[in-house]
């Protein structure tokens, strides 16, 4: 099992290479800070991964996309499953008032994410097999107040995923998008991070490493999140409108 990771060094990234790596697979993790990489591979080497390389990239730096992630490929010799799990979360209130910091969040949460999604899917399409999973959110599921530019851009994500997936469907690639709800990460430490709805990057981590084997195209993690969103995008308006969610 060969496995390409981009955003390697979030925490559901980390939560998932530590399956992967007990596993015994190789795996290829690629972001942006070299201190990190090391010391997850190195982790991930005493796990039982088989092999765990480093490839230092900033991916929200849309030159030489696809060029590098042949690279990707070329260094950890092939591909089977490729785990999509990088981004910010940004601050609403000032990205409303500032196009510029407005503009980071869609960029990085879509535009670079979009880039590399289809850069690996035309990958897998050469193969003619392999996983591509993405990580989402619940935040695209339906705008709300507290995040609406966040979220605009997860859904679009959303969106492009599951038209790879239609596009695949009855060959032998499979792209599936996993949409984690509220989960305990650096991302959301200024958040209270109390009650049920809160998960661990290890209980969603399971989910997309299930994902890359099966089901989708799309996931929700923790699976209740799937209930829950089905509830919020059927509410009516006058009723959604009141909630401060």
């Amino acid at each position: 099992m060969r496995v390409i990771i981009l955003g390697a060094t979030s925490a559901i990234a980390e939560a998932t290479a530590r399956l992967y790596a007990k596993e015994g697979a190789d795996l290829l993790l690629v972001a942006r800070r070299e201190d990190r990489l090391l010391a997850i591979r190195d982790d991930l080497l005493i796990r039982g991964a088989a092999k765990a390389e480093v490839a230092v990239r900033d991916l929200a730096d849309p030159h030489g996309i696809e060029a590098d992630f042949a690279r990707f490929v070329a260094q950890i010799g092939g591909v089977d499953h490729i785990i999509l799990a990088y981004g910010i979360l940004g601050d609403q209130g000032p990205a409303e008032r500032d196009p510029a910091q407005a503009e980071e969040i869609l960029r990085i949460n879509f535009n670079s994410a979009a880039a590399w999604t289809l850069a690996a899917a035309g990958a897998l399409e050469k193969l003619g097999r392999g996983s591509l999973v993405v990580i989402g959110s619940v935040a695209g599921d339906r705008g709300r107040r507290a995040n609406f530019i966040y979220g605009a851009a997860k859904a679009g994500l959303a969106t492009l995923v599951e038209g790879l997936a239609h596009r695949f469907a009855g060959q032998g690639p499979r792209v599936v998008v996993v949409k984690p709800g509220p989960t305990i990460t650096p991302m959301t430490e200024s958040f209270n991070r109390k009650g049920a709805l809160w998960a661990t990057p290890e209980q969603v981590a399971a989910v997309v490493r299930r994902a890359a084997d099966r089901g989708g195209p799309v996931l929700y993690a923790p699976w209740h999140w799937r209930f829950i969103m089905l509830i919020i995008r059927h509410l009516p308006t006058f009723i959604f409108n009141r909630m401060n969610i």
